[in-house]
């Protein structure tokens, strides 16, 4: 018997529930949300999800503390703030979202299971989650939809399949994203990548989608649900998560699962691409440290 918890009940909370619902592996979802009507609201619309569609999953209303017995949980609620930018769009939360952050990791301290974090800036909010809970298995969600896309945008790019491109996007899931184009294959070959188009459209894409619906939902609710897939050891294979590199800072990185036990697999990066990566770990640890002196600030002695 499988239970998830999902913490947040907004676009992508939404989305990855109702996959949780349609996924065949998945026995129960448990909701929570910050004031709970849209916990019960979602709860009701699942409800006649499975219904309508005869799954056997079942979705109830949870608090995150009543969710430690969980097998795994997601973490994917957005503080209310107001963003403007136009530029490193996914910091704009950084610190509404960072106290959110705060309090629920430490709602869940010392909890055993995987967590898988949504919430942007996702590297950061899942180094914060990861230190302040004391959770060894936190891992973030962004890589691995930023790799979807980049292989998306190849593939049409060159006239192939998607399932014939093979290249990862790893570090920040944001502008400083690492396009590792020297190891790109298409059918196994190199290929020439014109990165700067790519990223173009890499940049492109969210805006779009929220300018069309409101909130990007079913690209990331697709990763996590993947994501969970791997690190409960339901699925074996490689999938792009955030998790601690040497310096300690939370980067997108190729991780191979075997049984829900992860190894990294770093692609061979030319030195471009080494500076790069070098540069958004600078820059996510930087951001980390400003956050949490804010967030110590904030917190009443």
């Amino acid at each position: 018997m499988t239970t998830i918890g999902v913490i947040g009940a907004g676009a992508v909370g939404q989305a990855v529930s109702a996959l949780l619902v349609a996924s065949g592996w998945c026995n129960t979802v448990l909701i929570a949300s910050r004031h709970g009507r849209s916990a019960d609201g979602l709860v009701t619309d699942l409800e006649d999800m499975s219904l309508v569609s005869a799954s056997p999953v079942r979705a109830h209303r949870a608090d995150p503390a009543q969710m430690r017995s969980c097998d795994a949980i997601v973490v994917c609620p957005r503080a209310q703030f107001t963003n403007s930018r136009t530029a490193d769009v996914r910091m704009a939360g950084l610190h509404a979202n960072g106290a959110t952050v705060l309090h629920l990791a430490g709602q869940l301290s010392a909890y055993g299971g995987p967590v898988a974090m949504v919430t942007n800036p996702v590297d950061i909010m899942t180094r914060l989650f990861a230190d302040v809970s004391g959770c060894t298995r936190v891992w973030g969600i962004g890589s691995s939809t930023d790799t979807a896309r980049y292989r998306h945008i190849l593939a049409r790019m060159v006239r192939v399949p998607t399932k014939a491109v093979n290249g990862h996007v790893i570090g920040e899931h944001g502008d400083h994203a690492v396009i590792c184009a020297s190891s790109t294959t298409v059918y196994g070959r190199p290929v020439h990548v014109p990165t700067h188009q790519v990223r173009e459209e890499l940049a492109a894409r969210p805006g779009r989608i929220s300018a069309g619906i409101g909130r990007v939902r079913s690209g990331p609710a697709g990763a996590t649900v993947a994501a969970l897939a791997h690190v409960l050891g339901i699925t074996d294979g490689v999938i792009e998560l955030s998790a601690p590199g040497d310096t300690g800072t939370y980067l997108g990185m190729p991780l191979r699962f075997t049984g829900g036990h992860p190894t990294v697999c770093l692609p061979p990066l030319d030195q471009a691409e080494t500076t790069d990566l070098a540069a958004a770990d600078t820059k996510l640890r930087a951001a980390y440290l400003q956050l949490t002196a804010t967030l110590k600030e904030m917190t009443p002695a």
